[in-house]
């Protein structure tokens, strides 16, 4: 079992629909450590770090749309090595 961490940027209307919480709410059901946080310029980002295999289920989930109330317009992901590591999947502010 390979842990990656991926960086995302997800890109829509993204803010004020729950997309954080629902994105949340996948992460942990895939068993993955990491956050989802509201940028200035609208978009979301998040950190997915786990199994390489759950990881990508979660990419593939923000890329199809994420939850029913967002709208994604694009997904712009990244390897990524994190400074530290995480031990659930938390919502930052």
């Amino acid at each position: 079992m390979s842990k990656v961490c991926t960086i995302a940027w997800v890109h829509g209307m993204v803010q004020g629909v729950g997309f954080r919480y629902s994105t949340q709410r996948e992460a942990l059901e895939l068993g993955l450590t990491g956050y989802a946080r509201n940028m200035d310029d609208g978009s979301v980002e998040v950190l997915a770090c786990g199994d390489a295999a759950q990881v990508e289920k979660l990419m593939a989930w923000l890329k199809a749309g994420g939850p029913r109330s967002a709208r994604v317009d694009k997904v712009l992901t990244e390897p990524h090595q994190p400074g530290r590591e995480y031990v659930n999947f938390g919502i930052r502010y």
